[in-house]
């Protein structure tokens, strides 16, 4: 969500910061601002709503000099959209940015009106400005013992970056609740919130832990852990490319995503399969593989997009390996009482690694008495990653458009990997391990014959961009692939969109059926196909307009349109046909002119529950 960039050089860093704060736009924002300390030791700040643009526009006039500074990228949480509650904030010589929520903020502000503090902001960052000021004139004791005090006083999540005018050679980072990266230069270091923003001055991270606080200046970082004491932390070289993050001949992030998912598969398969007949993972031991052995039962937790490739995983998981497995919402699973089946393995899915729910989840299922623990993930230095037991790479590359594309189909390559690993391990052979890896080799293959039809698909685009409501239906493991069709349709093109079991419509859908209510089926040729054009015939006879996409032919009346797609082998078809959902989606939007690749309210990363 909100994004954070910070410096300590020897140089002007006006332009850096700027420029930092754009990369991380993709997260989701609505206003954006910096602070720099100037050769006066004075506190510069420059606040803008709207897009980066508003802002660096507000600075051409200002001649800005800095060689310590913060930035950052609001999304609002406290308080409406304004300059007034925009990031940095400040309080005397303290400035701040701040990532998170401060639950207990409304008693603190309380008790620092009572000591004369005013506030100019609704927000709970300006609380934590006017608090540590507070504790530093009570006490007199250094920020950093200021820092440690106050931190006890918060509740929430409040990973932060504090600069001081009055000492300008240092910043200091709080971790907790939301990542933050630590970039390392000759003679200047940085802090961001995403190592994205700080990969043009460097490649080398320190990736802080959870409850860690690190000061940082010019030539010299110390980082102390939860417990106060002085911490090693590993350097790690990034091995994502500048360029990678660049647009290059496609007109949106989103557009380039879908059409990079026959490469991202094949690094999510990568030294992953051996001999073209086993599922090999680096990543998991013996322990692993005994707990496979053993287990009884998957839960899987995880929130939009990965909540639907877990959908398609239960399938696959009762189907193919018949392991029961149940799915839920992470924030639904976080609030209630839990009753854990007997020997359940637990499973997260996170493209970022840093959803917050998702997060939560993980920490309470620590304590419920499960077999293990696994997240998948597509960030190897998150979170998630860190504090599961085991993890799995999807090795889906940056992915900047808010709409997941790329990391939803390498989450499924990886969860059929899992399920295939898991059969093998349990019933001592593998006939179906042999087919899912055939099948999976070829899927690239597959993914780039139906990128093809995108002119086709784009026509259908044409005839949609105009509904205001649409119903997406599949049957099987075809549903969580409508579901996720619709998701990204209510996403990037903000048509109201519903998906259903094909078997639903007449448990009340159908009584939405007309005329002005698109209906939009996937339906490849397999056994459940008959059923599911009796469905199309209901539609039909009701005056429903409907668009399929099936390796079929099917034209059962004159209102369906209908697009052939290529065939596709029946273990992988939940992958393959969330493709044109995708392009169908992208299409919509782009004739409608919404913001593809930042829709409105919406961020990538979603680090507040």
């Amino acid at each position: 969500m909100c994004g954070i960039v910070a410096a300590v050089t020897q140089r002007n860093i006006t332009n850096f910061l700027l420029e930092s704060i754009q990369r991380l736009e993709y997260r989701g924002y609505d206003s954006s601002g910096l602070a720099l300390i100037n050769e006066y030791n004075k506190f510069i700040r420059v606040r803008s709503v709207g897009k980066v643009n508003k802002l660096i526009k507000k600075t051409k006039n200002k001649k800005l000099f800095g060689k310590i500074g913060l930035a950052h990228t609001r999304w609002a949480t406290h308080g409406k959209v304004s300059e007034e509650n925009t990031h940095p904030h400040i309080s005397s010589h303290i400035s701040i940015v701040h990532n998170g929520i401060i639950e207990n903020s409304l008693q603190i502000k309380s008790f620092l009106e009572e000591k004369g503090y005013i506030f100019h902001s609704d927000t709970d960052t300006e609380v934590i400005a006017h608090l540590l000021h507070w504790e530093q004139k009570k006490a007199g004791k250094s920020l950093l013992e200021i820092i440690n005090h106050s931190l006890t006083q918060l509740k929430g999540n409040y990973s932060m970056v504090i600069m001081d005018s009055k000492n300008s050679s240092k910043l200091i980072a709080v971790c907790s609740g939301s990542p933050l990266v630590i970039g390392l230069g000759i003679g200047e270091n940085f802090i961001a919130s995403d190592q994205i923003a700080l990969l043009s001055v460097t490649k080398n991270f320190i990736y802080l832990k959870e409850g860690d606080i690190a000061i940082v200046k010019s030539e010299k970082i110390k980082i102390f852990n939860k417990k106060n004491s002085i911490a090693q932390r590993k350097i790690i070289k990034s091995d994502v490319q500048y360029e990678y993050i660049k647009k290059g001949k496609y007109k949106y992030y989103m557009e380039k995503e879908i059409y990079e998912q026959p490469k991202s598969i094949q690094n999510a398969l990568k030294n992953r399969l051996k001999d073209n007949e086993t599922i090999y993972f680096s990543e998991l031991g013996l322990k692993e593989k005994n707990i496979f052995l053993h287990l009884e039962h998957i839960h899987i937790v995880a929130c939009g997009t990965s909540y639907h490739a877990a959908m398609v995983a239960k399938h696959w998981f009762e189907s193919l390996a018949n392991i029961p497995c149940d799915v839920e919402v992470a924030s639904e699973f976080t609030s209630r009482k839990l009753a854990v089946r007997k020997k359940s393995f637990f499973v997260t899915l996170s493209q970022s690694g840093e959803t917050a729910d998702t997060l939560k989840a993980l920490r309470i299922s620590k304590k419920l008495g499960y077999l293990g623990n696994l997240t998948i993930c597509n960030m190897k230095s998150s979170s998630l990653v860190q504090e599961s037991d085991n993890y799995l790479l999807t090795k889906a590359g940056v992915e900047i458009g808010v709409a997941s594309t790329k990391s939803f189909t390498t989450q499924l390559t990886v969860l059929l990997m899992l399920v295939a690993k898991i059969i093998n391990i349990k019933k001592k052979e593998n006939n179906i391990e042999k087919k899912i890896v055939k099948v999976l080799t070829i899927l690239p293959y597959r993914i780039e014959e139906i990128l093809k039809k995108n002119k086709e698909i784009q026509n259908i685009a044409k005839k949609l961009h105009n509904a205001k409501n649409i119903l997406f239906l599949g049957r099987s493991d075809q549903y969580p692939i409508a579901m996720e069709g619709a998701l990204k349709l209510k996403e990037i093109a903000y048509i109201h969109a519903e998906a259903y079991p094909c078997g639903e419509l007449k448990h009340g859908p159908l009584a939405l059926i007309d005329k002005d209510i698109p209906i939009i089926i996937t339906a490849p040729k397999n056994s459940l196909l008959e059923k599911t054009k009796k469905n199309i015939q209901e539609i039909c006879t009701r005056g429903g307009l409907i668009y399929i996409f099936s390796d079929e032919e099917i034209n059962l009346e004159k209102n369906i349109t209908s697009l052939k797609v290529p065939y596709v082998e029946e273990i992988i078809a939940p992958i393959f046909y969330t493709i044109p959902l995708q392009l169908l989606a992208y299409y919509i939007a782009l004739s409608k002119g919404t913001n593809i690749d930042q829709p409105r309210n919406l961020a990538k990363s979603v680090t507040v529950e």
